[in-house]
């Protein structure tokens, strides 16, 4: 790819695993696993580009409602390919983080996400943001009542909450919004992943399913990314006119 804008922060809902199983008339679990190989690739390909986010919906706070089998096989399956692959995550300055709230998950599972977490975060590669037993309803109240306790004992004054004081208490903090997020398989909602954080992304729909997005896929999907006019409101002369000031500053 060349001379295309790329987007800082990458999201992805990696939808279709069960189906692509189910097209292979294999158990739905074998789509979890095969998923496994797209994100290392996507994962890859997008550090080797300085994007510097990607954050992957893994398990949503709805997704304990699926077979008890499959919840069971994808807790698994995060705390064995985290297992697998933390020394060469860390070895390419992986930054690790997860969003959303651990202490639901297994106890060998939040183990090894603790300590990925603290192993890479002074990591200045990519940061992976895993969101796991996530919701972002449940973030921005999660942030809402952190701020409120901080009134209620003196420590801010309800005139100094901004969005960019509020951002400081979402899983996200200190990385910019998505710019970018891609939904595999066909639906075209968000399903309550990063309410607030994707507030002016562009959101890219595709019938492929999560197995099936490989890097050719992903190059779609930056390439149409890097046609779109972003103007946050302005109007495509305004654009233009900043364009010009920020090149004769």
């Amino acid at each position: 790819m060349q001379n295309v804008a790329l987007p800082q922060h990458v999201a992805i809902v990696m939808d279709g695993n069960g189906r692509w199983a189910k097209k292979r008339f294999l158990p739905r679990v074998f789509g979890h696993q095969s998923a496994l190989k797209r994100i290392k690739e996507t994962l890859r390909y997008l550090s080797d580009r300085h994007v510097k986010a990607l954050t992957l919906y893994a398990f949503s706070t709805e997704n304990w409602k699926r077979p008890k089998e499959e919840v069971s096989f994808l807790m698994n399956l995060v705390l064995k390919a985290l297992s697998k692959e933390l020394k060469e995550l860390h070895a390419n300055q992986v930054q690790f983080r997860v969003l959303g709230d651990m202490s639901a998950l297994p106890k060998k599972v939040q183990d090894i996400l603790n300590t990925a977490t603290t192993l890479m975060q002074d990591n200045e590669g990519i940061v992976l943001n895993i969101a796991l037993n996530y919701g972002g309803r449940a973030e921005i109240i999660r942030a809402a009542q952190q701020m409120a306790l901080m009134v209620k004992v003196g420590e801010l004054n309800p005139d100094e909450i901004t969005e960019a004081r509020f951002s400081d208490f979402l899983y996200t903090q200190s990385l910019p919004d998505v710019d970018l997020m891609i939904r595999t398989g066909g639906e075209h909602r968000i399903s309550n992943f990063l309410l607030w954080q994707l507030a002016y992304a562009e959101l890219y729909f595709t019938d492929i399913l999560f197995p099936d997005f490989g890097v050719e896929a992903l190059e779609a999907s930056l390439s149409w990314f890097g046609n779109r006019e972003r103007r946050y409101g302005m109007i495509s002369e305004q654009l233009n006119e900043k364009s010009i000031s920020s090149d004769t500053d």
